[in-house]
């Protein structure tokens, strides 16, 4: 990290300490230092310097493929699930285990099942049962409500598991971290990197093999002509094909959305996105919040690339978003 950008985030640090003096409570000074250490993606470590170490074991109780991470407390920690993104280790990638560790650091007993489908670039509705799984384990153990945070794609059976009905007064608030909300309009980012809501759109260039990667992944929904089509990325083709896709991929892609089901959550929302986010457009966080507008909160930001800190330079025009960011760490601290 350059000289500037460790002076910038240490003057922060240092204004977010003084603030809960005068606050008062320690959830708003470790939400802090959980923001900075998360922001820097770990290279300024403020909250691992004053926190002990979390414990991580397995959790029996919602199934073999489970994970608990618990650090000790002053008060009751938040019982959490952090549903990973596309991750082929699952609850085993280091990116989630680091996650995971920190949010226990901050206060929060967090559950991370493997998310099968996630592991395999082939998202598909019975994904949503290992969070419904974890989430009601997780639930009884503490007995009390439940976070379920979803990072990326992950966001998904977040948001889904949140609409069942023998979870959903289980929880209590959902954080969609750079998520979706439309599966059809998440493929066709994908596979023609346009994205469009409104009057907001834009287009980006995406790797070709990462598009023959995911449709080889997705074969078994897809007929011949189908796969020859969204092979192409000819976005005239491709749209062709989402208009009226195969009885298959439809049903697959309607179980998927979340958007679908959003009336159906009773939990508070918590919408993260990067502004500049290339793997998912901020406007999937926007479709979704359309779809339910009470009880939702929408933080666009620019100081996340997708689902990690941008690492830069913190500028004098980011501190509202490090204030929302702040505030909104801290409701999540106070979850009930």
């Amino acid at each position: 990290m350059r000289q500037p950008q460790v002076t910038a985030l240490l003057h922060l640090l240092a204004l977010l300490l003084v603030a809960p003096v005068a606050l008062g409570g320690v959830r708003l000074l470790t939400g802090a230092a959980f923001l900075v250490e998360f922001l820097s993606q770990g290279r300024v470590p403020v909250l691992s310097a004053v926190t002990a170490p979390p414990r991580r074991q397995p959790m029996p109780a919602a199934g073999p493929a489970v994970d608990r991470y618990r650090a000790p407390a002053l008060r009751p920690p938040v019982p959490a699930v952090l549903v990973h993104g596309f991750a082929p280790d699952g609850k085993d990638d280091p990116r989630a285990g680091q996650a995971a560790r920190l949010l226990a650091r901050a206060g929060f007993d967090v559950a991370v099942p493997s998310i099968p489908g996630l592991m395999q670039g082939r998202l598909r509705p019975e994904d949503v049962r290992p969070v419904v799984d974890t989430a009601a384990a997780l639930a009884r153990d503490r007995g009390r409500s439940v976070a379920l945070i979803g990072v990326s794609v992950g966001a998904g059976p977040a948001l889904l598991a949140a609409a069942e009905p023998r979870l959903r007064d289980s929880v209590a608030a959902v954080v969609s971290l750079g998520g979706y909300a439309s599966a059809t309009e998440l493929v066709r980012y994908f596979l023609t990197g346009h994205y469009r809501l409104g009057e907001a759109r834009g287009h980006v260039e995406h790797d070709p093999e990462l598009v023959r990667h995911f449709v080889a992944a997705n074969a078994d929904l897809l007929e011949e002509s189908t796969r020859a089509a969204l092979l192409s990325r000819d976005r005239a083709r491709v749209d062709g094909v989402l208009a009226a896709p195969p009885p298959k991929l439809r049903g697959v892609l309607e179980a998927l959305s979340p958007e679908r089901v959003a009336a159906d959550i009773h939990a508070r929302l918590l919408l993260i996105h990067g502004r500049g986010d290339r793997a998912v457009p901020y406007t999937e966080t926007l479709r979704l919040a359309a779809a339910r507008p009470s009880r939702t909160t929408v933080l666009l930001v620019g100081l996340f690339d997708h689902v990690e800190g941008a690492g830069g330079r913190v500028r004098f025009a980011d501190l509202a978003d490090l204030l929302a960011l702040w505030m909104g760490v801290y409701a999540l601290q106070s979850t009930r």
